[in-house]
C-alpha cells in the first residue's frame, strides 16, 4: 500500500503548480519541518531551555544534536503545548484553535458516574471534523506537498482525510510497541520514509510540510539496548533509564532529519521545529523546576521545549515572550506567504504568527485575538481535579472546579508555582477569574458539572483520577468518618 502512495506522490509532483498566494515577491517559499515527541519534558533534553533556570535542562539525558539544533537556532524559553495532554494538543496544531474552543479536552477516557466523581467530566467527541481547513490543507491549496508520518491519534479517516498527500494512516499511542531495536517506536523508520519524501520533492522543485509525529517517549521498554547500557551505568530506576535511552534514541532521529537536509542541501530553505506535545512533569526532588505534570495545567504539564531553526533566525539566540501551539498555524501561513485565508478559517484562529519574533531575534510581540493564555481540564487526571488556567503577563491564575478556589502566581519570580499570591492579591485573583471565565463562555467550553449522586463517603474510583487523587480522596474519607 505504501508503495501504491509513493508513487502516487511521484506523479503529483512532476509537474510544479504555480504557488500563486504561496510564493513571496521576489523569494521561494520555504519548507517547514514539524518535529514533536510525545510526554517530553520542558528540561527533558540536555539543552537549557532557559539561560537563567539552572534545572531547565536534564543532567543525566543526552540530546547532542538537539543541543546542536538550538546552537544553530532559536530556543523558546516560555513555550506552551495548547493542552497537557496528546490528542487535544494535536488536534490545535491542525487548525489553530484552543482545546477549549475545540470541545476536545482529554485524550484518554473520562470519569462516568459509576466511578464517584464529585464532578462529573465532560464527554469529548474524540474525532477531528471536517469543517475546519487544517493547515495541511491550506498549505497543500498553496502548492505545497505534504507529508505527516507518525503518530496521528484524531481519527476523522486519518491525515489523508485532512490534507496529508503521504501519511502512515490513522495511527495510535499502540503503534509504538511494534517496534524494538534496532527501530526503537519506528524513529528510524519515519526517518526513511521522511528522507524518500523530501528528495522527491527536491527533485520536483516544490515546497513541503512535514510533520514528524514522534510515538517517543511511548513504549520505552522499546529503547534501543546501547543506550539502555548507557543510562544503566548512571542510575538505578529501570523505568528511568528506559525513558531516557529512548530520548537520545529520539534525539539520533532528529540527528538523521538534520544530516538529510545536509545532504538534499535543503538546509538553507527549511526551517525546522522541535517541540512536545504536552510536559510531562518538572523533574524529580526540590530542585524540580516545574511543578505538576501530564493531565495538569501548572507548568510541568503545558511548558514544552521549543527550538526552530531556519532562514533569517539568528544562531543560539533566545525568544522569551510566550507562544503557544496554536501560534503555528498563522505562522506557516505567514512563511509560506500566504496572505489571504477565507475567511471561515480566519475568524476561527486564535493563535498569532511568531514570524516577528522568529526574525527580529526574539523580540517583537505576538498578535492574537486576546492576550491570555487559556488552559482548560475539566476532567480528572492529576490529584487536582478538574482544573483551567490563564496567563496574562507575568501573572497565572489556576482555578479549581471541586472547591471553587484559585491560586495565582507570578510567573517571572516564581516559575516553579511555589508561592500562591490569591490571598496577598485578591484584585488580581478576580480580574483573572473573570478573564478566565469569559473566554470560557465566549467559546462555549465544555464545563464539569456536579455528580447528583456523589457519594462522599466512597471513594473516587478509576485509573483516570490518577493513584495520587484517588489515595487523597480516601484519606479524605477516613478523616470524615472519625469526626464526631
Amino acid at each position: 500500500m505504501r508503495l501504491n502512495i509513493w508513487i502516487v506522490l511521484c506523479f503529483s509532483l512532476s509537474g510544479v503548480t504555480g504557488l500563486a498566494s504561496a510564493q513571496q515577491v521576489g523569494t521561494e517559499p520555504p519548507n517547514i519541518v514539524f518535529m514533536m515527541s510525545d510526554d517530553q519534558s520542558w528540561n527533558g533534553l540536555s539543552v537549557p531551555m532557559h539561560p537563567n533556570v539552572r534545572n531547565s535542562k536534564s543532567h543525566i539525558i543526552e540530546t547532542p544534536n538537539l543541543e546542536i539544533l538550538a546552537a544553530q537556532g532559536m530556543r523558546f524559553s516560555a513555550a506552551y503545548s495548547p493542552a497537557s495532554v496528546c490528542s487535544p494538543t494535536r488536534l490545535s496544531l491542525m487548525n489553530g484553535r484552543s482545546p477549549a474552543a475545540n470541545g476536545w479536552t482529554k485524550a484518554g477516557p473520562s470519569l462516568s458516574a459509576h466511578a464517584n466523581p464529585k464532578l462529573l467530566p465532560p464527554r469529548n467527541i474524540k474525532t477531528i471534523s471536517g469543517s475546519d481547513a487544517t493547515i495541511a490543507e491550506t498549505l497543500k491549496q498553496a502548492g505545497y506537498a505534504t507529508a505527516h508520518f507518525g503518530k496521528w491519534h484524531l481519527e476523522g479517516g486519518g491525515p489523508g482525510q485532512h490534507g496529508f498527500d503521504v501519511h502512515d494512516g490513522n495511527l495510535g499511542n499502540e503503534h509504538a510497541a511494534q517496534f524494538a531495536d534496532p527501530n526503537p517506536v519506528d524513529i528510524f523508520g519515519m526517518c526513511d520514509r521522511a528522507d524518500k519524501f523530501m528528495a522527491a520533492c527536491q527533485d520536483s522543485g516544490k515546497p513541503f510540510f512535514l510533520q514528524l509525529s514522534w510515538h517517543a517517549l511511548h513504549a520505552p521498554e522499546n529503547a534501543s539496548r546501547k543506550n539502555v547500557a548507557k543510562y544503566r551505568q548512571k542510575i538505578g530506576n529501570e523505568r528511568q533509564i528506559q525513558r531516557m535511552a529512548l530520548a537520545t534514541d529520539l534525539d539520533e532521529g532528529v540527528g538523521r532529519i538534520m544530516s538529510a537536509l545536509d545532504d538534499l542541501n535543503l538546509a538553507d530553505t527549511t526551517y525546522l521545529i522541535y517541540t512536545s506535545d504536552n510536559g510531562g512533569g518538572g523533574g524529580g526532588g526540590r530542585a524540580k523546576a516545574l511543578s505538576g505534570g501530564k493531565g495538569s495545567v501548572w507548568e510541568g504539564g503545558i511548558r514544552v521545549p521549543l527550538i526552530i531553526r531556519g532562514p533569517g533566525i539568528a544562531k543560539n539566540s533566545w525568544c522569551h515572550e510566550r507562544v503557544v501551539g496554536y501560534d503555528m498555524y498563522p505562522t506557516y501561513c505567514e512563511l509560506a506567504g500566504i496572505d489571504k485565508i477565507p475567511s471561515s478559517t480566519l475568524s476561527r484562529l486564535e493563535g498569532g504568527s511568531i514570524v516577528q519574533l522568529l526574525h527580529q531575534q526574539g523580540r517583537g510581540q505576538v498578535d492574537r485575538k486576546r492576550e491570555e493564555l487559556v488552559f482548560h481540564f475539566p476532567h480528572y487526571q492529576s490529584a487536582d481535579g478538574p482544573h483551567s488556567a490563564i496567563i496574562d503577563g507575568n501573572l497565572k491564575l489556576i482555578h479549581f472546579y471541586e472547591t471553587g478556589h484559585s491560586k495565582l502566581f507570578d510567573l517571572d519570580k516564581d516559575l516553579g508555582e511555589r508561592t500562591d499570591l490569591a490571598d496577598t492579591d485578591k484584585l488580581a485573583t478576580k480580574q483573572l477569574q473573570k478573564k478566565l471565565s469569559q473566554y470560557l463562555v465566549s467559546v462555549n467550553a465544555q464545563m464539569p458539572q456536579t455528580n447528583p449522586n456523589y457519594d462522599p463517603d466512597q471513594p473516587t474510583l478509576g485509573s483516570a483520577n490518577g493513584g495520587k487523587q484517588g489515595r487523597m480522596q480516601r484519606g479524605n474519607n477516613r478523616r470524615k468518618r472519625k469526626t464526631p
